[in-house]
């Protein structure tokens, strides 16, 4: 048996609903997985299941989330070695917890990618990759830089953002 950290991209269904955690809890239930538990509620589900690929877990969570409430979201997986292994590397342990952004992406993020930002940062911005993940440091409020409306599915790839506040706190869930 392993542990396991789901991201899912996005909670909204729909303008005026959202998924709520313990439904969210429930599908992972459904699904075979044990002890769901999430951290505040924006889609971020740890679990225990046998020994299984991440992608599986990724394709079976995504099918079943469709199935359970009518849309698609791309859900990340990371096993809690890999999670433990991201929270090793941030680049920007200086910044500020709610500052310091890594988007985790399905697949490694293209460098070109990543360079086609670099005329959007503010003064004091960083970007870093590490292991295939974007780290950011917005030195300020991400809602409030031109970078944050860059970072999309679109642009970069498959992936989800989360704060280094969020990326610590599912890490001691795992521990």
């Amino acid at each position: 048996m392993s542990m396991f950290v789901a991201l899912l991209h996005s909670i909204v269904l729909s303008p005026d609903r959202r998924v709520i955690m313990e439904d969210l809890r429930a599908l992972a239930r459904e699904l075979g997985y044990r002890e769901p538990r999430t951290l505040v509620a924006t889609g971020n589900l740890v679990f225990e299941a046998d020994q299984i690929r991440p992608h599986e877990l990724e394709v079976a969570l995504e099918e079943g989330f469709e199935e359970k409430f009518g849309k698609h979201v791309d859900i990340i997986v990371r096993s809690d070695c890999t999670w433990m292994a991201l929270c090793g590397t941030n680049p920007f342990r200086d910044g500020s917890g709610d500052q310091v952004i890594v988007r985790v992406m399905r697949l490694p993020i293209d460098p070109e990618k990543v360079e086609a930002l670099k005329p959007l940062m503010a003064e004091g911005q960083r970007l870093a990759v590490v292991g295939g993940d974007l780290w950011i440091d917005f030195a300020g409020k991400p809602s409030q830089s031109k970078l944050l409306s860059a970072l999309t599915t679109k642009r970069l790839g498959v992936g989800t953002m989360r704060n280094w506040n969020t990326v610590c706190g599912l890490a001691q869930m795992i521990m």
